[in-house]
């Protein structure tokens, strides 16, 4: 627990003083955003605002997990740093992304194409690596078993190891696509991504530490839980939210700097990691409701007006169909992240209900 503090405490306060640093950085530099002209006119206002703030998330998650174990004198385990070498991996394809924005001064960074195969490098990496490194109770960082709360009877090296972890690689590259781009998405408002970010780790700092709590290696029983370092991945937890609670402060609207790419690609390639890691992959879909949410309306978008020639929303993603429709950018944050405390709610009732009536 103390670990935990520290890494959260941490966390905080690099990413609370380091970002008006790295402000003044990009702004020396004249790193700022590039508006697209077809979005809402009211983020013309926006243009120039320094962008890649990410980096500095990136930075206080990976820098306060470092310490947290430097001054508790623990070691790093597997987990741990996989799902920080996701979350790094990611900001990196995000920062070439954000560059070729600023230095071409032009909406579109890497193609989707590009960005996709980064993601795709960086995730296959991974997921190979996550099923390597088994500890003395022969457990690996994740399982080839797709999970809920828990791994359920599904297996995907039912009909061989290789070809398990194919579909597994390929399965963790779902995810890892899906959340890395889910929160880009939602990227697009003062705070918006930056907050709902900070709801889900907190969850999974909760999450972490029951099925510490739980586990089958020290509290064996018919629901204790065999997730592999549990206790660092609530460490990991805890700095990303910390980091993101830092960077909200200069984030909220009217933002003194955006996160880019860098930021949202890294934030979804932790919380992939950590619901992978966690055995609660698609627990995430509900932790991260507001993610899908968005997502989908930019799939509906795209699917109704390339089949009818007619659009659903005004402009998607769909908080921008609510800024077209007339709401305030701030009511408009507000009002989703009150929806994504909800499922952030809903998800931690079903994850602690599944145990109590397993228990009962």
């Amino acid at each position: 627990m103390k670990g935990i503090l520290i890494a959260s405490a941490f966390s905080l306060v690099i990413s609370l003083l380091g970002t008006p640093l790295f402000i003044k950085f990009l702004v020396r530099r004249g790193y700022g955003q590039f508006i697209r002209d077809d979005g809402p006119t009211s983020h013309h206002t926006k243009r120039g605002t320094p962008t890649m703030g990410g980096a500095v998330i990136l930075g206080a998650t990976v820098g306060a997990y470092a310490l947290a174990h430097l001054v508790t004198l623990t070691p790093l385990t597997a987990s741990g740093v996989l799902v920080l070498f996701l979350m790094a991996g990611l900001g990196v394809v995000g920062f070439l992304d954000d560059y070729i924005k600023i230095s071409k001064q032009r909406s579109l960074g890497l193609r989707s194409k590009q960005k996709l195969a980064g993601q795709g490098l960086v995730g296959v990496v991974f997921a190979g690596l996550a099923l390597q490194f088994p500890n003395a109770q022969y457990r690996t960082p994740a399982s080839p078993f797709i999970s809920f709360v828990r791994d359920t009877n599904i297996n995907l090296a039912y009909y061989g190891t290789i070809l398990g972890v194919v579909l597994f690689i390929i399965w963790a590259n779902l995810m890892i696509a899906g959340a890395s781009n889910g929160v880009n998405l939602t990227d697009g408002l003062d705070g918006l991504a930056t907050g709902v970010s900070t709801m889900v780790f907190g969850a999974y700092v909760l999450i972490s530490l029951w099925t510490f709590n739980q586990n089958c290696q020290t509290n064996p029983g018919i629901k204790c839980y065999e997730v592999r370092d549990s206790h660092d991945l609530a460490l990991v937890a805890a700095a990303g939210m910390g980091a993101c609670f830092g960077f909200l402060w200069w984030n909220a609207s009217p933002a003194k700097i955006f996160m880019g790419d860098t930021g949202s690609l890294a934030l979804g390639g932790a919380l992939a990691g950590l619901a992978i890691t966690t055995r609660t992959e698609l627990l995430l879909i509900i932790l991260g409701g507001l993610f899908i949410i968005i997502t989908m309306s930019v799939i509906i978008q795209v699917v109704s007006f390339k089949s009818t020639g007619r659009r659903v929303f005004r402009m998607a993603p769909l908080q921008h169909h609510f800024e077209l429709v007339g709401w305030a950018e701030v009511t408009i944050v507000i009002r989703f992240w009150i929806i994504s405390g909800l499922f952030v709610a809903l998800g931690l009732g079903v994850f602690y209900a599944e145990w109590v009536v397993g228990s009962a």
